[in-house]
């Protein structure tokens, strides 16, 4: 079974701050599960029990900041006990650089939500804790599972095994 996996946090340091949502879309042939750990729920726990039976991670640019994030937060060093695979460094190996949505632009893998960015996700973020707007936590899972189903599409078009 292979995972894609994307987290969002409340700033760009694992050590001043948070993972809010670690977003996870398990595949297994044509079996699909989205898993979205939100806030309190990211635990070493919960992130071992969604993995279980996972093969491979991908991601993109997680070597540098999903995975450092999840290790300092739950102390899980995933590239250790799972096989990683940042698909960044095979856009790089193609001539692809830039953040996710500049690749996925150029390769024209479309998004429903636009407009949507790592920084409009912290503000989301904090508009669901201060303000218990549901409707905002809502709009950021969905921005992070389209992060996650597109890791799956990306992997797809680069033809990576």
């Amino acid at each position: 079974m292979d995972a894609y996996l994307d987290i969002e946090t409340t700033g760009l340091s694992p050590s001043c701050d948070s993972i809010t949502v670690i977003g996870l879309y398990l595949v297994n042939g044509g079996d699909n599960k989205l898993v979205q750990l939100v806030g309190d729920d990211v635990t070493d726990g919960s992130v071992f029990n969604t993995l279980k039976g996972v093969h491979t991670i991908f991601t993109y640019n997680g070597h540098r900041f999903d995975l450092p994030f999840i290790h300092a937060h739950t102390g899980i060093d995933l590239a250790q006990k799972y096989h990683h695979r940042d698909l960044m460094n095979d856009c790089w190996n193609r001539g692809l650089y830039g953040g996710f949505k500049a690749v996925e632009q150029k390769l024209g893998i479309n998004r429903k939500l636009k407009g949507i960015d790592g920084r409009e996700a912290v503000r989301l973020w904090w508009k669901y804790i201060n303000d218990y707007d549901c409707k905002a936590l809502d709009l950021l899972l969905r921005y992070n599972a389209e992060d996650v189903i597109n890791l799956k599409v990306l992997r797809e078009k680069l033809a990576v095994r």
